[in-house]
C-alpha cells in the first residue's frame, strides 16, 4: 500500500495511473510552474519586479502562499537532489523546465504587449526558467534533508531577482 494511511491505494492502482516512477513524481515537479507564471502575469508594466514578488510574499504571510510548491517542499529538494544521480528523473526535471518555457513566455509577452510567439519573451522565459532550476538545485545541494520549516520562496524569489536583471522594465 502507498500513501497515508487514511489514504492509501494499492501498488497496482498507482501503476495505473503512472507508467514509471518518473511519471509518478513529474506533478511534483512541476507544480510551482503555474505560480511563477502568475507571478510574471501580475507583473505590471513599468512597475519593478520585486513589487510584484512582495505582493506574492504578502499573500504568502497571509496564509495563502502563492509560490508554495507543494506541502511538502522537503520531498520536492530531496527529488530535486536526486536528479543528479537517477537519470530517469533528470529526464523528468528537465523536460518539465522545458514545457514551462511556454507558460513563462506567454505571460511575459502578455505583460509586453508583445505577440506571444515574439522571440524576445521566449529569450526571456529561457533565462528566467535556467534561473529558476539553477536555484532550486542550489538549494536542493545546500539543503539538508534534516532542515525545518524549509520553503522555496527565497530561492525562487532571488532567482527571479537575478534573471530580472536583464529584463526590460
Amino acid at each position: 500500500m502507498v500513501g497515508h494511511p487514511h489514504d492509501r491505494i494499492s501498488s497496482r492502482t498507482l501503476w495505473r495511473y503512472f507508467p514509471n516512477k518518473e511519471a509518478c513524481v513529474k506533478p511534483l515537479l512541476t507544480a510551482g510552474v503555474e505560480a511563477v507564471a502568475r507571478c510574471l502575469r501580475a507583473w505590471a508594466p513599468g512597475r519593478p519586479l520585486p513589487e510584484a514578488l512582495d505582493a506574492l510574499e504578502e499573500e504568502a504571510e497571509a496564509g495563502t502562499p502563492p509560490i508554495q510548491v507543494t506541502q511538502d517542499t522537503a520531498t520536492i529538494l530531496a527529488l530535486a537532489r536526486l536528479t543528479r544521480t537517477e537519470p530517469g528523473l533528470r529526464a523528468v526535471w528537465l523536460q518539465a523546465h522545458a514545457d514551462a518555457e511556454p507558460a513563462f513566455a506567454q505571460a511575459l509577452a502578455l505583460r509586453a504587449g508583445i505577440p506571444a510567439d515574439d522571440p524576445r519573451s521566449g529569450l526571456q522565459a529561457a533565462m528566467i526558467n535556467g534561473a529558476i532550476r539553477a536555484a532550486i538545485e542550489h538549494h536542493a545541494d545546500n539543503t539538508t534533508a534534516e532542515a525545518e520549516d524549509v520553503t522555496l520562496y527565497a530561492p525562487l524569489r532571488s532567482a527571479l531577482l537575478a534573471a530580472a536583471q536583464g529584463l526590460p522594465d
